[in-house]
């Protein structure tokens, strides 16, 4: 998929599973989700190598893919369903009785695509420095990317990784922060201020991208960027302003649809808003 309408209707499908999802079962994180969407389907669709009908746990001569920030889950489900790793339809199990789709990602029901638990913030930035060096000794040239939070880079873990990956010229990752200036309990700049993001991971020893992760042009020009600096000594981490709740107007650019599910009303509304374009599962 290389047409930037075609990526467009599928976040815009994605975006649609995220509010049947969260609705069906009144839990969730809508917000953060809605937000990364154009990302997420932009990755998968179009940047990463990767094949969903020969996946393996170790992930050997494809890229690997770590979401850190696993309270998002909805969006990764919906694009890992839509790109083929397991069927659309089990999109309608999501945090349901014996289901796979967990609210926070795991891999112990071997769901395909789900390589590590997460929704313990701060850990996959370690994860993915570990899976990165791994490639590298198995002379394995492909990439490993990760997402996080601009909240969980309150995390000190996250710069005890930051600090390894950059000693170690960990140059096979590239690490993108939704930098949407909200999170659970307010904007960023309140709860714990990040100060200035790009000075602090330049100053970590990594090199840094900014783009718009609202606007699949833009993520497509960046991301080709973000490869052609990996091999380079350096890590890599794009800092990706998003809005919170994305799509939806009522949801974009608060933090109170962080964790927060829609009624029926408030379903119907966002979905007359989000045009159908691949059909519902």
């Amino acid at each position: 998929m290389s047409n930037i309408q075609e990526l467009q209707n599928t976040a815009t499908q994605v975006r649609r599973d995220i509010i049947r999802m969260v609705h069906g079962v009144a839990s969730g994180h809508p917000g953060g989700s809605l937000g990364c969407a154009d990302f997420l389907t932009t990755l998968y669709f179009e940047i990463m190598d990767h094949n969903p009908e020969q996946f393996e746990m170790d992930g050997k001569n494809q890229d690997l893919f770590f979401l850190s920030n696993g309270h998002i889950s909805h969006v990764w489900y919906s694009v890992l369903s839509r790109v083929g790793y397991f069927p659309i339809s089990e999109l309608g199990t999501f945090r349901k009785l014996n289901t796979r789709l967990q609210g926070h990602p795991t891999p112990e029901e071997g769901l395909p695509g789900v390589r590590i638990a997460s929704g313990s913030l701060g850990q996959g930035l370690s994860v993915a420095c570990g899976a990165a060096l791994t490639k590298k000794l198995n002379g394995d040239k492909k990439l490993v990317f990760t997402l996080h939070g601009d909240g969980e880079l309150q995390e000190g873990q996250i710069w005890e990784a930051a600090m390894y990956a950059a000693a170690n010229k960990i140059d096979n990752l590239i690490a993108t922060v939704d930098y949407n200036g909200q999170q659970i309990d307010g904007p960023v700049d309140e709860v714990l201020s990040l100060g200035n993001l790009k000075a602090k991971w330049e100053s970590f020893g990594w090199t840094v991208l900014e783009m718009n992760g609202n606007n699949i042009e833009d993520i497509l020009k960046v991301m080709e960027q973000a490869k052609a600096e990996t091999g380079k000594a350096k890590p890599v981490v794009i800092l990706m302003k998003t809005e919170m709740g994305y799509g939806v107007d009522f949801m974009q650019g608060t933090h109170k649809w962080h964790g927060a599910a829609p009624n029926d009303e408030q379903k119907d509304n966002a979905l007359s808003q989000l045009t159908e374009t691949l059909g519902d599962y």
